[in-house]
């Protein structure tokens, strides 16, 4: 098997910036990251290898849309609940409920394409309940809080996010009947138009066809704002039916990465149930490692390990097993044995900023100044591929902390909170790191911008004319 279709990683994970493999979690309230195990709410999820996935499924759809797939941010949200949702700014967000659901990947292609429907037709926008509701300003703010807490600011998302339940808003939104057939109709013809079949969105309501009969506090999230009917899956059953590719299958490559993505997220979120369900007996690819995610998981460290050595040692040029080898001893306080298998993940996933984040973590953790020097660049390397990540941000402020560079320390920290859009904080710290920074500098021009953009007081804005400080630009 490829290293593509076994790829394991990004990941789940107790530290902020880890990768789900690493799975970096934030709970629903923003407070700071926690074992998926341990959340009693939703959580927002990052992972390297679950995001290659998904997208992998939903960009054709995307493009099929008239649609960017750069300009779409896919939400991963951690939560039992089945459900699904399309919001203002081009979001999508999944459930992995909803996920751990889906029996193929046709099927979960089935709900992207029905959710890349609502996108495209608008229809968060034209949402009746949402416009009566007076809804519109408020998710535009707390979808920036979203935002925030992807980049692993759960501080700052709670500045945005206030005391406003998002996910609690998102469910009490709806399409209408008119919508969510436009929807259906749409996605039938984005499958199509990729070459897939329309069978596994019929498949899917189809399977949860008992909801209709539900009253509306009985049935999952998803059915609630998305209402079904069996006309409604009849209508969509008689045309994709007729589609030219209605007999067409799910690839062997998708099936397999759609089980390894299923099992990791098992075994992540519920450990217990993943070591029942993947039984020692199932010597294949996808109950290996779930069962190693979940002793990690559990506080097993060194079973979790036995089993994920057997995995290299099987699929050697897979960056995602290296990096969940080096999560676990990071997170079990065995730094120096972590920089090894990080270092390779990153050699053989150089584009990935998130397992360059985790190895720059690892470096400056280690307080060698040689190391934590390389910490840096390996920091300032992911940056360059997700500038708006404010755990790279914290993680340089830290290291510039040990080495004593008081200015960058402040300035790293001021980068945390603008990319969060914390813009109290983002100011207050822009303007510590302008006094300690050279005038005149990049970086104190860089302090000075911030300052410009965060909502500055009637008093900074006089200091800042006192000095004749001129600004550089924004660079986003």
């Amino acid at each position: 098997m490829t290293s593509r279709s076994w790829a394991a990683s990004g990941r789940i994970g107790r530290k902020a910036g880890s990768a789900l493999s690493a799975l970096a979690l934030l709970t629903a309230t923003l407070a700071p990251a926690v074992p998926a195990h341990a959340q009693d709410g939703p959580s927002l999820i990052r992972d390297t290898e679950i995001e290659e996935i998904l997208h992998r499924d939903a960009d054709p759809i995307y493009a099929a849309a008239g649609l960017d797939p750069k300009t779409v941010r896919i939400l991963l949200v951690g939560d039992k609940e089945l459900n699904a949702f399309a919001t203002q700014g081009l979001m999508m967000g999944l459930n992995t409920g909803l996920i751990l659901q889906t029996e193929t990947p046709n099927q979960l292609k089935g709900v992207i394409a029905h959710e890349t429907g609502h996108l495209a037709g608008a229809h968060p926008l034209r949402s009746g309940e949402m416009m009566k509701a007076g809804l519109t300003p408020m998710i535009l703010t707390m979808g920036l809080g979203v935002l925030a807490a992807l980049a692993g600011a759960p501080d700052a998302g709670a500045v945005l996010m206030g005391n406003a339940s998002y996910f609690g808003t998102l469910g009490a939104l709806g399409y209408s009947r008119d919508q969510e057939s436009r929807a259906d109709q749409a996605g039938a013809g984005f499958l199509e138009a990729t070459g897939q079949s329309g069978r596994g969105l019929v498949e899917f309501f189809d399977n949860f066809r008992y909801q209709e009969v539900f009253d509306q506090s009985r049935r999952f999230a998803y059915f609630r704002s998305h209402p079904l009917s069996s006309e409604r899956i009849e209508t969509l059953r008689s045309r994709v039916e007729r589609q030219p590719h209605w007999n067409a299958v799910d690839s062997p490559e998708d099936l397999a990465e759609h089980e390894i993505m299923k099992a990791k997220l098992e075994g992540f979120l519920n450990p217990g149930v993943a070591i029942v369900k993947y039984k020692e007996s199932d010597r294949g690819f996808p109950a290996r490692y779930a069962r190693a995610i979940a002793y990690y998981q559990m506080k097993e460290p060194d079973r979790a390990l036995k089993i994920l050595d057997g995995l290299i040692a099987e699929n050697e040029n897979n960056p995602y097993l290296w990096e969940l080898k080096g999560q676990i001893l990071f997170e079990f306080n065995r730094v120096k044995e972590a920089e090894e298998p990080q270092r390779r993940s990153v050699a053989l996933k150089p584009d990935a900023a998130l397992l360059r984040v985790n190895l720059g973590q690892t470096l400056i953790g280690q307080s060698d100044p040689k190391k934590v020097e390389e910490g840096i660049a390996e920091l300032k390397r992911s940056l360059i591929d997700e500038s708006d990540n404010s755990v790279a941000w914290r993680l340089l402020a830290q290291a510039y902390d040990q080495r004593g560079e008081d200015g960058q320390a402040r300035l790293a920290t001021a980068e945390q909170y603008f990319n969060m859009g914390a813009a109290q904080e983002a100011r207050v710290f822009a303007m510590r790191a302008r006094e300690l920074l050279k005038k005149d500098s990049i970086e104190w021009r860089r302090a000075t911008d911030i300052v410009l953009t965060s909502n500055p007081s009637n008093q900074d804005l006089k200091d800042l004319a006192k000095e004749g400080a001129v600004t550089s630009g924004l660079r986003r």
